[in-house]
Parts: structure tokens; sequence; C-alpha cells
């Protein structure tokens, strides 16, 4: 496996198991808990963010595939497990598509739906910052659940 690619996979199963530790003891309430008219749950930022890593791993590897971003945004979680379990199968995903993705489609010129064509590297490099801005935003909507619902 090319070795950028290689330590990009690594650093977003970093990430999986940052969302997994933000979420693991989160209850379903506080999972679906929206902090303002046309803001997010954790459940959706979470299934959000594997959806459009998923798309991004697809276009660098030169798969097709489909996306509904718009039901990303609607999705629920029953419990933590709900969103664990597509945490554990985005890693999986992960190790199925990053050997699939060449120094090639790194450097070539790749298109993402309606967007301008960019590298193969762009896209993971932007995509991965994408995860972590999500984390930061669940990190801060758990804070925000606290505040207004004091134990």
């Amino acid at each position: 496996m090319d070795p950028v690619v290689a330590k990009i996979s690594e650093q977003f199963q970093v990430v999986h198991g940052q969302l997994r530790d933000e979420v693991r003891d989160l209850s379903g309430d506080e999972l679906n808990w929206k902090p303002a008219p046309e803001t997010n749950s954790i459940a959706a930022l979470v299934v959000h963010t594997l959806g459009s890593e998923a798309e991004v791993l697809r276009v660098a590897a030169k798969v097709p595939g489909d996306r509904d971003r718009d039901a990303e945004f609607q999705a629920t979680a029953n419990d933590a497990e709900d969103l664990i379990r597509q945490l554990d199968q985005a890693d999986s995903y992960i190790d199925a598509m990053a050997p699939r993705i060449s120094a090639g489609n790194l450097a070539g010129m790749l298109h993402r739906g309606d967007r301008a064509p960019e590298t193969g590297l762009h896209w993971l490099i932007t995509n991965y910052g994408h995860a972590r801005e999500h984390l930061a935003h669940i990190q801060l909507t758990k804070q925000l659940y606290a505040i207004q619902n004091p134990r």
C-alpha cells in the first residue's frame, strides 16, 4: 500500500477511535439531541462524517458509488452501540478501500460530484480535516447538552 495512503488511513481510524470515545456512554436522547433549530445531532454528525469519508475513499480509489447526503443529516441512533457498529464498519471499509488507492490516484485529478476536479490527495486530506471538525463539533454538542440538562 502507498505509504501516504497508509498514514491517512491510520489517521482516519484514529478519529474513529476518538468518535467511539465521545459516543460510548451517551444515551439515545443525548445522541439525538439538537442544540437549536437547523443544527445537527451527534448521531447525524457521526453518520454524515462516515458518509463523506466513504465517498472520498471511493473517489480516491476510482470506485463508483452513491451517497444520500441529505439522509445522513436525518439519521438517529437508538443507543451508542448503533454508532459504534457504524464506526467499526467504517474501519473495515478503510481496510478494504485503502489498498485500491494508488500513488497515481493520489496525484491524479479526480471528480467528486459536481465539485471541481482535485487530486486524490486533496480529497483525502480535506476530508480528514472535515472529520476532525465534526469530532470537535460533537464535543461541543456534548458540552451544550450537559449545560442544558444538568444531572
